[in-house]
């Protein structure tokens, strides 16, 4: 068996797109077939180390052309009704390569990451089965967000996706709910986003000074929402009761005015993330937009930290609040579980979260699903 898995980017581990294409990648290749992992260049010179590392994983790259034939292949993507932020991302390069590379069907599988590559392999789709890997419900949040047309567009554009995949894989049971309402008869599949588990040794709890650690890409507009309420209406009322109270940004994207608290860490990317969340007391995703499942709070349970998030954070997974993690709603809310987390630290909740990850969300759990 050889599988081909197709994406737009350059496959480098700084976003929660790529985590879960490095995810799905070492779920395929652990089957014991080859995977071919075709990406166009885009946001990254060169793959990262961790996927040119894989066993049994061969990288082809295409590199995006910008001249008259990649303006005739954006034209036809508009017109086939691909909103604008999307078709931007369509490259003639990268059809052609899917279709040399695809295998016949009943030899492998191809897999088109995310929705710009499915919708690019729309062809290929009619002539093969495709398999769409999604990241997220796309237009249940892009419209709210602003990006990529108004939610009426996504919906339609989306609809298209799921209708023309073989299967589509869907990050969580929410997710599996919304798109079954969005596309009735779509041919659905639960995979969910995974981490390394047995690759992340767990930080010391309870961590000596009272830090919260909050890491993301916060060019992500979620992301940066989720930040600016943190900022200006979670931290003050924390800082009332504990002023030695910190917290870290850690990730790529981040941008402070210069009038930033100095209580406040601005770290931004790191290339090791064990030193992200050593220090700290637990991890926060405070998300108040966004969908799928938020792969840094799956890491953050690896780790072994308390994770503190929003109900908005945690639809996606699997997660009993008090038992797992901490969900708090509201800034007030928010605010005071941060304070009892910083004062108390919760290390129990930090291990049973590790050992859910290791349960549901790790490369093994992955494996044997996609086996099935």
């Amino acid at each position: 068996m050889s599988d081909l898995l197709v994406t737009t980017h350059t496959p480098v581990l700084r976003s929660g797109q790529t985590m879960r294409t490095y995810g799905i990648a070492r779920a395929l290749a652990s089957g014991g077939g080859t995977v071919k992992l075709l990406y166009a260049r885009f946001e990254g010179a060169a793959p990262d180390e961790a996927f040119r590392s894989i066993p049994g994983v061969e990288l082809h790259e295409v590199q995006p052309s910008r001249g008259a034939r990649r303006a005739v292949t954006y034209a036809g993507a508009r017109l086939a009704g691909m909103p604008l932020g999307f078709a931007r991302g369509v490259s003639p390069e990268l059809i052609d390569a899917a279709a040399r590379l695809a295998p016949e069907p009943g030899d492998g599988r191809v897999i088109a990451d995310g929705p710009i590559a499915a919708a690019a392999l729309r062809g290929l789709a009619r002539r093969r089965p495709v398999i769409y890997n999604a990241h997220n419900i796309e237009s249940s949040f892009r419209g709210d967000i602003g990006t990529h047309g108004s939610e009426r567009q996504m919906r339609k554009f989306e609809r298209g996706l799921l209708r023309r995949a073989a299967e589509s894989w869907m990050v969580s049971e929410a997710d599996l709910a919304a798109a079954a309402e969005l596309c009735p008869g779509a041919r659905l599949r639960y995979v969910p986003n995974v981490v390394d588990v047995d690759a992340i040794r767990p930080v010391a709890q309870p961590a000596n000074e009272q830090r919260a650690v909050f890491v993301a890409n916060f060019s992500y507009p979620p992301n940066s929402k989720g930040l600016a309420f943190l900022l200006d209406r979670v931290m003050p009322r924390v800082w009332e009761r504990l002023p030695a109270a910190r917290l870290r940004l850690v990730g790529a994207g981040l941008e402070l005015t210069g009038g930033a608290d100095e209580r406040v860490e601005a770290v931004g990317f790191v290339e090791d993330l064990r030193d992200a969340y050593e220090g700290a007391r637990c991890a926060l995703v405070p998300l108040l937009t966004g969908g799928g499942t938020p792969l840094k709070f799956v890491e953050a349970l690896a780790y072994g930290l308390p994770v503190l998030a929003t109900p908005r954070a945690a639809a996606g997974l699997a997660v009993t609040a008090g038992r797992d993690c901490v969900l708090a709603d509201g800034e007030s809310e928010f605010a005071d579980a941060l304070v009892e987390l910083l004062e108390r630290g919760a290390p129990e909740i930090g291990a049973r979260g590790r050992e859910l990850a290791r349960e549901r969300y790790s490369i093994e759990a992955l494996t044997r699903l996609l086996a099935q």
